[in-house]
């Protein structure tokens, strides 16, 4: 049910975007706004990957990230179509795997890989507040509002809720918060296209767990890569 809640919300606001487009182009047809700004409010759906994953881990399902936010259009050159992007935004990712998270007695996180017949559910789910900062470069006029954009940055977030939830034997649990998670999590962004569907992968820099979270000895040494369709309106 989560994930088609998501999956109609993210067709909605596309047809939301395209609509917005057409009004907005029947409306300054006949008057151009010579310092126009371009894509300030951004709606995504991702696919959540994790990287340098330790033998014998694994992901399944569909882990999903869905994405608003505002971005600043701040136009650096006279025709207006490359400008720097400085925003504020949100994400709800969830990540389905056979990492076990769970506490021992002394209080602490422990991992462990499990079989796939032991549990029907097993995710960790993230609420993140992102800060994206982007170059951006476009074909757009004042009049023309379906053209082609390059926009690659960086975007920082801080994870300030998450949860690990299991659903198998011998008994169901959830774990709230993941202390070893590391909270300020950074990467690379990408995206680019035509009009209302472009592509956008997000690539982390840094490790999803900090230092303390160990399996079988070794560091984990988990991140993420995100892919999946962003749409931006004004």
């Amino acid at each position: 049910m989560y994930r088609l809640i998501i999956l109609f919300s993210f067709l909605w606001l596309c047809e939301f975007a395209q609509g917005q487009n057409t009004m907005i182009q029947d409306t300054l047809a006949n008057t151009p706004d010579l310092n126009y700004r371009e894509d300030q409010f951004y709606f995504g759906i991702t696919y959540n990957l994790l990287n340098d994953m330790p033998k014998d881990m694994s992901q399944n399902g569909f882990s999903s990230g869905f994405h608003f936010g505002f971005i600043r259009d701040f136009p650096v050159n006279e025709r207006r179509n490359v400008a720097f992007g400085v925003g504020l935004g949100y994400s709800v990712n969830s990540i389905n795997q056979n990492l076990l998270i769970a506490r021992n007695n002394q209080g602490d996180f422990q991992y462990s890989i499990l079989d796939e017949s032991m549990f029907s559910k097993n995710k960790m789910i993230l609420h993140i507040v992102e800060l994206p900062l982007e170059f951006r470069w476009r074909t757009s006029t004042p009049t023309e509002y379906n053209f082609w954009r390059i926009y690659a940055g960086i975007k920082l977030g801080y994870v300030f809720s998450s949860v690990a939830k299991f659903k198998g034997e011998p008994n169901d649990f959830r774990e709230k918060p993941l202390d070893d998670l590391n909270k300020l999590q950074y990467g690379l962004t990408l995206s680019a296209g035509y009009d209302q569907f472009n592509l956008h992968i997000y690539y982390a820099l840094n490790s999803l767990f900090d230092s303390s979270a160990k399996l079988e000895g070794q560091t984990l040494d988990l991140s993420l890569i995100k892919i999946g369709l962003i749409i931006y309106i004004l």
